[in-house]
């Protein structure tokens, strides 16, 4: 079924949601930049000739010129972000409220003044909440038809873009990719939700936040400081992504949502593993950022939670996508210290074996553990339960049969693992005949 937004019904309100973000984005940059004095007095100047020089949709533009608050928040605005343009202009809250409800800034003032607008009156329509809340015809769904999980080598990723694929070091690497890009050519999906770690990249010491879901509409390819990979640009699902967004912020997971955002070799290299060498992504991609760098992490307990919750998130979406999840990153490797080198095959291999059989036990493995014995940097792995947690098995619905695997050791400093898992309609075994 379709998410709850009823809020949408109550009178006289505009609830800022993803759809009115997506809306309004260019609109609400544009305010953000009035918080400067050069810009301010750049617009003050030559109001038409500044707000041309944003995408803005010509009914944004009028609404600002005719100083119409309420046209500019059903074009997306946002009260927060019009503020700066309200005070560009030298008007005060007030003035601007004011101007919504068809008052003067006296009457506005005096009904403040007063103990403010009474809520009676001012409430949802019970007739209209029913009439939203009655059944809906059977629509329908997204659904997710396979996990892959893999490393996200950066040398991987160069020894693509330098055409040393069939050199002696480099070829069993892709040779234990042959078989996914011939399944992956079989089973295109609509949509990828890919599970990834920045690596200093779109990310740094400014802002670490713990889950990023790439709401945008394009997200470009990073310089990591080697300029860009030479890769396509990847194409988001804003729609897909702002429902997942909805879903799982209510699901009471903190998101942060990004609609501009770069991505580095942890998204692209996986891309690139897959589909090989390509003008354009066969599919869409949304990125979701983890972070696994700076403690403290997330658990693997919370990932696997959470993966579980993307796929009530994917399967409410009312629309026939085929989905995709991918975990990225690890396996064993280790790149600072004197440990730096470290790799555990034995360690490695156990993990794959959990994961197939055992994924909600592995999702109990604490953050020592996979210090100790995959590495620093192998705390990556976490990030393939979300992936796991997102197949039909884990709640008995459905089965997973197990499509590929492959470990190698090395790729540069990173032991590689690798594994594609497919969603199956669970078989009911037969009645035993006595």
């Amino acid at each position: 079924m379709s998410l709850d937004k009823t809020y949408k019904l109550v009178p006289g309100t505009t609830i800022f949601d993803a759809e009115q973000s997506a809306k309004g984005y260019h609109l609400n940059q544009f305010c953000m930049s009035l918080m400067t004095a050069e810009n301010r007095a750049a617009y003050l100047a030559d109001e038409r000739a500044y707000l041309d020089a944003w995408p803005l949709r010509e009914e944004q533009r009028r609404a600002l010129l005719d100083r119409d608050l309420n046209a500019a928040m059903r074009e997306g605005g946002n009260i927060y972000f019009l503020a700066k343009w309200g005070a560009t202009l030298g008007l005060s809250f007030q003035q601007m409220a004011g101007s919504m409800t068809g008052m003067t800034e006296q009457e506005y003032r005096d009904m403040m003044a007063g103990g403010g607008r009474s809520v009676e009156g001012n409430r949802i329509d019970h007739a209209v909440l029913e009439a939203a809340h009655a059944p809906e015809a059977p629509a329908e769904h997204a659904g997710i038809t396979g996990a892959v999980f893999t490393s996200h080598v950066p040398a991987i990723g160069a020894a693509m873009d330098h055409g040393k694929t069939e050199e002696p070091y480099w070829r069993p690497v892709f040779e234990g990719y042959a078989y996914s890009r011939a399944w992956e050519r079989e089973n295109v999906p609509d949509v990828i939700v890919l599970v990834y770690n920045d690596h200093a990249s779109a990310f740094d010491q400014s802002l670490v936040p713990t889950f990023v879901l790439g709401t945008g509409a394009v997200f470009p390819v990073a310089d990591e400081g080697y300029g860009p990979r030479p890769v396509p640009a990847v194409e988001g699902d804003p729609d897909l992504a702002a429902h997942i967004a909805h879903s799982l912020i209510r699901d009471d997971f903190d998101l942060t949502l990004a609609n501009e955002m770069t991505v580095d070799h942890g998204l692209t290299v996986p891309l690139s593993l897959m589909f090989g060498d390509v003008e354009k992504w066969p599919c869409k991609v949304i990125p979701f950022h983890v972070n696994v760098v700076q403690y403290p992490v997330p658990s693997g307990a919370r990932c696997f939670d959470l993966g579980r919750a993307l796929r009530r998130a994917i399967e409410s979406y009312d629309r026939p996508l085929k989905v995709q999840v991918w975990g990225t990153g690890g396996m064993s490797h280790q790149l600072q210290g004197p440990r730096a080198g470290l790799i555990n095959r034995e360690w490695d291999n156990a993990f794959l074996d959990r994961l197939v059989e055992d994924p909600a036990g592995l999702a109990a493995v604490p953050h020592l553990e996979y210090v100790e014995e995959a590495g620093s940097e192998g705390i990556e792995l976490v990030m393939w339960l979300i992936a796991r947690g997102a197949m039909s098995d884990v709640d008995d619905s459905g089965e997973v049969e197990v499509k590929h695997r492959f470990y190698h050791v090395p790729a540069s400093n990173t032991a590689v693992g690798h594994l594609i898992l497919e969603n199956r309609p669970r078989v009911d075994e037969p009645a035993v005949k006595e």
